[in-house]
């Protein structure tokens, strides 16, 4: 990140990757200008060399140049135990003894004061041992059902009993680390934020499919901050690490019972709609003992499809889009016909228009007076045609790889591209990932997921007679919301 000053003195935040840059109010340059000397301050430091700011006021300020990319939190905020509200921890179960027992022995290590917390599990009709086993930790208490009825509805009861200002959800097959809810519950002094969520990460770590879960788990959203804003649509937050406010939760009249799969979406989707604010934050950890045999891996994968179909029936507003920018489509297009046909003229039209392209969205922000140099541009355009290639690979290979798959032999060719498609989402995602693991069992459960998972989506849009799913509309311009 750079800090410049304009003539007029007013800061300018720009950001080489994602190229970003923003104008800041000339209020907070004292505070900007504490990190020329170091990388990283504690919050107090800050405040005490901004005395005219108030410490809230930075913070809020720091957490949002954080959420769009510009700094990067360590550690957490930390509050009295006075000032911690107090968090009712929600626990659904179903015959998992073992699990529940793990589950409890480290909610029984965390970071926050006893009498600011209580645990409440809903055992969802277990015919084994599970309810015996949650007895045996006092702290815990129990509600008993005798009659099997999903996670949403244990979830609701449990709610409704709750005394906390805060409902935090966690799984049953989770464990949370000991600074779990001291590293999130702070967030909530912001009061426009109406719920989040934290880092789930995987419990396994010996198998193949284990080092898969750990780089490109479902559950895990991102290494850096997201709140939910009107662009993004389809925002939504795992309810294994669920925190929102008890008040709004039942304002929502809770989670939709009905729903067996999906069903955190849709109360993301509804809590958004209703104007609060949603957040993740990649802290406040928890250990998910995800399915980590190929089976169970795709038959969940299969069901996580099957769900968006139904959710996109239910949520009609939600109009799944397809960027197709004019000039990345361009370049792509003539670069693979230059190709095919050996063409050199059609490869230096592709040149032609990545370097008019180029120049022109430098010309525009000269004319702006944004402080950035033509090779920053240079880079960051390269990154745009890279990018828009890797989100375009990465919806054939999500929702068109059994079907290209089934072309085959009539256009062996068009199968062809959509496999080549496919591994060039699978390379991509290995490396931004970051996988500790050999690419090649890495793209072999990558191919899983993704048959798993669209044959579920396909599947769902049989069943619901809805195929916006896989027919997206086609938008070439963002939106400016």
């Amino acid at each position: 990140m750079q800090f410049k000053l304009l003539s007029d003195d007013q800061p300018v935040l720009i950001l080489a990757y994602p190229l970003k840059a923003i104008y800041i109010a000339p209020f907070w340059k004292p505070v900007l200008n504490c990190f020329k000397t170091y990388d990283y301050l504690f919050l107090d430091h800050i405040a005490q060399t901004c005395p005219e700011i108030s410490i809230r006021q930075i913070e809020f300020f720091l957490n949002d140049l954080t959420r769009k990319g510009f700094f990067e939190l360590k550690g957490f905020t930390f509050m009295e135990d006075d000032d911690l509200p107090f968090v009712s921890i929600i626990i659904p179960v179903r015959n998992r003894s073992k699990d529940i027992s793990a589950c409890l022995t480290s909610l029984g290590q965390l970071d926050y004061p006893k009498q600011k917390k209580e645990i409440i599990v809903v055992d969802d009709a277990s015919d084994d041992n599970t309810p015996e086993t949650v007895r045996n930790f006092p702290e815990a208490g129990l509600i008993a059902l005798t009659e099997n009825s999903q996670v949403s509805f244990c979830r609701n009861r449990a709610a409704e009993s709750a005394k906390g200002d805060i409902l935090a959800f966690i799984d049953s097959d989770c464990t949370a680390d000991p600074s779990w809810l001291r590293e999130l519950v702070p967030a909530f002094r912001d009061k426009s934020l109406g719920a989040m969520g934290g880092l789930v990460d995987s419990y396994y770590n010996k198998k193949s499919l284990d080092q898969y879960e750990t780089a490109r788990s479902a559950l895990k959203i991102a290494s850096w901050y997201k709140r939910s804003t009107k662009k993004e649509r389809f925002f939504y937050l795992p309810f294994c690490n669920f925190l929102v406010r008890r008040e709004l939760f039942f304002k929502l009249d809770g989670l939709r019972e009905e729903l067996h799969v999906g069903e955190d979406v849709d109360f993301c989707w509804r809590l958004q709609d209703s104007g609060a604010m949603l957040e993740y934050r990649p802290v406040g950890r928890v250990f998910h003992k995800h399915r980590n045999c190929p089976f169970t891996f795709c038959s969940r994968r299969f069901d996580y499809g099957t769900s968006e179909p139904l959710l996109q029936k239910r949520h009609p507003d939600r109009i799944k889009k397809l960027f197709l920018p004019p000039h990345e489509s361009f370049f792509w297009s003539l670069l693979c016909l230059s190709l095919f046909f050996k063409s050199i003229s059609v490869f230096i039209l592709c040149t032609v228009i990545f370097a008019s392209d180029t120049v022109n969205r430098y010309s525009k922000l000269q004319k702006r007076k944004v402080p950035i140099s033509f090779v920053t541009i240079c880079q960051a355009v390269i990154r745009s045609y890279l990018s828009f290639a890797y989100h375009l690979s990465s919806f054939v290979s999500r929702y068109y790889l059994i079907p290209g798959l089934l072309l085959l032999p009539f256009f062996p060719k068009l199968t062809a591209v959509i496999i080549c498609m496919h591994l060039t989402a699978g390379v991509a995602e290995y490396c931004i990932k970051k996988a500790c693991m050999n690419p090649i069992p890495f793209l072999f459960f990558f191919s899983l997921e993704q048959l798993s998972y669209q044959a579920g989506v396909w599947w769902g849009c049989f069943l619901n007679g809805n195929t916006k799913p896989v027919l997206p509309k086609l938008v070439y311009r963002r939106d400016r919301i």
